[in-house]
């Protein structure tokens, strides 16, 4: 199993933690993982992409020129991710900022309202949780049995409190799809 995944939204939806938590849980579940997180210059509001690879062999080149999934947190995203998904590839479009539909036909589109799933929890900040978990289910690349082992880890211990809600808005991402 290889999956190729592409992020993209704006600064401050937490599309690069998204790759790394992303790539953190494969390499605990035993995978070959890929991560290029790209953001602009801006502190907030500018671009926020991650590509990622998971596999379950060794990974030829760690580029995502063609991605069998993307991820579209913001209306500006949504054209390049159209651009570059494959043919019948997977788009998880967050329904709450994205309102247009994709012109293309030939992939797999599906919606969630991640922005609104997150704030049912108190904080539209964990929409790039419920994100990952959705895209977990949907990609079938990662089992996230570690998730809040991993969690721990990655977030320092300021902000440790937060593992708990961040476990429940990536259950709550995987149950939604």
């Amino acid at each position: 199993m290889t999956e190729k995944s592409f992020f993209a939204g704006f600064g401050g939806q937490g599309i690069i933690s998204l790759g790394q938590i992303w790539v953190y849980c494969a390499m605990k579940e035993g995978k070959n993982v890929t991560c290029f997180p790209f953001y602009g210059a801006e502190k907030r509001g500018g671009i926020a992409r991650t590509s990622v690879v998971v596999s379950d062999e060794e990974i030829a080149s760690p580029l995502v020129t063609v991605p069998d999934s993307v991820l579209v947190m913001n209306p500006e995203s949504l054209p390049l991710c159209e651009d570059l998904v494959k043919p019948e590839g997977l788009m998880l479009i967050n329904e709450s900022l994205v309102q247009e539909e994709p012109k293309r036909r030939n992939i797999r589109v599906v919606k969630i309202k991640a922005q609104e799933l997150a704030e049912k929890l108190g904080n539209a900040q964990f929409a790039n949780m419920v994100a990952l978990g959705a895209m977990a289910k949907l990609t079938g690349a990662l089992l996230l049995s570690e998730v809040e082992s991993i969690l721990k880890k990655f977030f320092p211990p300021e902000k440790r409190h937060l593992v708990p809600l961040n476990v429940k808005a990536i259950t709550l991402g995987y149950g939604a799809v």
